[in-house]
Parts: C-alpha cells; sequence; structure tokens
C-alpha cells in the first residue's frame, strides 16, 4: 500500500545505522542520500526515508513484512545486535491470527519496530 514512509529522528547517523542493520535481513540498502535525509528500500519496493530532526518525533509503530519466520528472527537478533532494546522475542502471536509470528525491539528514537511473517511454518 505505502510507496514510503519518511519521519524525522534525533540522531540521523544512529538510526541510518540502526534501521540499516535491523532490516539488512529484507536486504534493505541506500538507494540515496542527500542534505535531506537518506531513502533505503529493499530491491526498489516500499522505502523508509530518514532525516535528521530537531523536534522531539512522535513515537511510531513499524511493522515489516518478512517473507519467512527466519528473516524475523533474524531481525530480531540484527536490531538488538544494532542497539534496539527488547519488546517482544519472536514467536507466535495467535491473538492476531494463528501464523501471526513477530518480534518487536524499540529503536533509537523510541519507536516500537515490528517484523512480522503472516504465513505458515515451512
Amino acid at each position: 500500500m505505502f510507496d514510503h514512509v519518511k519521519f524525522g529522528v534525533s540522531d540521523f547517523a544512529a538510526s541510518k545505522a540502526f534501521f540499516l542493520k535491523a532490516l539488512e535481513p529484507l536486504g534493505v540498502a541506500v538507494i540515496w542520500e542527500r542534505p535531506l535525509g537518506v531513502e533505503m528500500s529493499p530491491k526498489g519496493k516500499a522505502s523508509l526515508c530518514l532525516y535528521q530532526t530537531e523536534e522531539k518525533p512522535a513515537h511510531l509503530h513499524l511493522a515489516f513484512t518478512a517473507e519467512s519466520r527466519q528473516q524475523v528472527d533474524d531481525f530480531y537478533r540484527a536490531a538488538l545486535e544494532a542497539g534496539g532494546k527488547d519488546n517482544g522475542a519472536p514467536g507466535l502471536r495467535p491473538h492476531y491470527h494463528a501464523n501471526y509470528y513477530a518480534a518487536f525491539v524499540i529503536g533509537p528514537d523510541g519507536h516500537n519496530i515490528e517484523m512480522v511473517c503472516h504465513k505458515p511454518e515451512a
């Protein structure tokens, strides 16, 4: 549904490094970087855009789609290594639906970052 999501961050370098590492399992890479910010995307699909702001950003919940449960696990591990804080280890969330497999971390600006796979276990 989205072409791109853009939001301000309080520490551009830290947020850029965090999202590149945490979303590495999806193949996310920098598409372009300019003084206005950075755009990251996996293979030209929907993109995430970050820019430096002096405003305190409101907390967001960003959920990214994984193609497999392994990508969810890899995201969680990478996000913690990148400095994210645990907000829910990988696992099923049957209160959403039977195959909702997700992990949650808190990113540099306090955003709740989720990776979710809706497919049954392979």
